[in-house]
This record gives C-alpha cells, sequence and structure tokens, in this order.
C-alpha cells in the first residue's frame, strides 16, 4: 500500500469519527514506544496508525476502548449495594476539600504583609485627564 486514505480505512471502520479516534490513540500509542505492526516507511506516526488499521493489524474497536479508558478520570464501581453510600463520601469529601481549601485562604488573615513599593526612575507617571486636555 503506498498510500494510504481514509476511504481505504472506512471499509473497516465505517464510521469516520471513530476511524479518526481509534487512529488517534493508536498514533498516541505509538508516541509512548508502543511497537508498530507495519513497516513505517519514513511515515509519520498517523499514516502508520492509518496503515495499521487498513491492514487489520491492530483493532480499531479495541483502540476506541482504550482511547475511552484513558480519557475517564475515575472509573465507576458496579456495586449497586453502595450508592448511597457512595453518593455520600463523595458529599463529604467534597465537603471537606471546601473547608481545606476554605481554611488555606484564610491563613494569611493574621499576617500584615511589608508593601515596599519601589520606585523605579524609568517608571511611568499616573496623570490626570486634565493634563491630557491642556496638552492638546
Amino acid at each position: 500500500m503506498a498510500r494510504v486514505t481514509v476511504e481505504d480505512c472506512v471499509k473497516k471502520v465505517p464510521n469516520r469519527f471513530d476511524l479518526v479516534i481509534a487512529a488517534a490513540q493508536r498514533s498516541r500509542e505509538i508516541s509512548n514506544g508502543i511497537a508498530i505492526e507495519v513497516d513505517r516507511d519514513n511515515d509519520k506516526n498517523p499514516v502508520v496508525s492509518l496503515r495499521e488499521i487498513a491492514s487489520e493489524a491492530v483493532d480499531a474497536e479495541s483502540l476506541q476502548e482504550r482511547f475511552i479508558r484513558s480519557m475517564q478520570k475515575n472509573l465507576i464501581k458496579e456495586d449497586n449495594n453502595n450508592n448511597n453510600d457512595e453518593e455520600q463520601s463523595l458529599e463529604e469529601e467534597f465537603a471537606a476539600y471546601l473547608n481545606d481549601h476554605k481554611s488555606e485562604n484564610n491563613v494569611n488573615d493574621g499576617f500584615s504583609f511589608n508593601k515596599i513599593r519601589q520606585e523605579d526612575e524609568g517608571s511611568f507617571e499616573d496623570i490626570s485627564d486634565e493634563m491630557i486636555k491642556n496638552e492638546d
């Protein structure tokens, strides 16, 4: 395959949006050092990933699943018995975070900071509107 086009890959992955997600995920994996399954031929990672998808060297569905997992921040446990406990613990954690954050912001309330203003010889002066009108 001398040149990979999207049309070659759409035969394997019919939805172009799914194809883009799969190819982008595979490109990231290649950039992170995972071995490639086809010859590189001086091609960049996105082209190599499209070649792998077109030749079915990698599974596009598994790439999509890996993309979804990489974007998830928290994995939700499928334990229906503890739903209320989990919701309450999340609320408690958030309340504790807010309290900690509020206390961090109030730490410096008792301290006075030294507000020394250094005048620079080349600094600008504030001038009034009247001075501006007088110069015109």
